[in-house]
């Protein structure tokens, strides 16, 4: 049920708050069903080599490139899907959709759980360890 004290693209009620994984994570604070659209991260458009130069060395990136040219810097948003964490056992995915980066649900997320997505290739290139604890965890990211 979409919450009228978010933003139009926050579609479900979430919270951040510490999480096992890393840092802060999102939480679902109402239930998600499969399939659905939880919200949305806005940020400051940036060129790709300045995303990249922003990235080099930083352990938490908030970056996210949406096109061959364009990237979205979150680290200063105050959109709460901004602390989703990767997970290699995930229960959303993030997708780009004309240019904005949008999470949707994979199975139903219980209150409580957190939201995570896969990564897939990141700017860390392999260099940080991965702590999802999933089963099938890949170890890096």
């Amino acid at each position: 049920m979409p919450l009228a004290v978010h933003p139009p693209y926050q579609k479900y009620e979430v919270a951040v708050r510490r999480s096992p994984i890393d840092g802060y994570g999102v939480f679902c604070a109402q239930a998600i069903p499969s399939r659905r659209k939880i919200g949305e991260i806005r940020g400051e458009a940036i060129p790709i080599h300045e995303a990249r130069r922003r990235a080099l060395g930083l352990q938490r990136i908030m970056i996210v490139e949406v096109s061959e040219r364009k990237a979205i810097d979150a680290s200063r948003s105050t959109d709460p899907m901004r602390f989703t964490n990767h997970s290699c056992q995930p229960n959303a995915r993030l997708q780009i959709r004309d240019g904005r980066i949008e999470f949707y649900s994979l199975r139903t997320i219980e209150p409580g759980e957190e939201i995570t997505v896969n990564y897939g290739e990141t700017h860390h290139e392999g260099r940080l360890a991965c702590r999802c604890g999933a089963p099938n965890c890949i170890g890096r990211l």
